[in-house]
């Protein structure tokens, strides 16, 4: 089974040569920018029935984009990166099937919010 993905990085659908992503924007490769957007792909992922994708957001800049693919595919994706107690209700309120923490919520063994 495939389980696709979107990486957002600057609003935009990205593959980034894995380690060049840092504060250093000179130093970032990409194997591949697309001139489509987010929601283009999620909803080429709705019509050809992928299920358990993910979007991720590498960094700031991303969150429009983002939801525009949610919206495309509602209930279809799940989305992380940058995801905190203020804004994963909006993201699942968006269309997220799940947010997508980080270890750092889970302390003891318990969700720690």
């Amino acid at each position: 089974m495939f389980r696709p993905c979107i990486d957002l990085h600057e609003g935009k659908v990205k593959q980034i040569v894995g380690g060049t992503l840092s504060g250093d924007a000179t130093h970032l490769r990409t194997h591949f920018v697309s001139a489509q957007p987010a929601a283009w792909y999620a909803d080429l992922y709705r019509h050809d029935g992928l299920k358990g994708g993910h979007v991720v957001m590498l960094g700031p800049g991303n969150e429009a984009a983002a939801r525009g693919a949610l919206s495309a595919y509602p209930g279809g994706l799940q989305v992380g990166g940058g995801i905190n107690r203020e804004n994963a209700r909006s993201y699942l309120e968006a269309g997220a099937s799940h947010v997508i923490v980080t270890s750092w919520i889970f302390r003891g063994g318990r969700l720690d919010l």
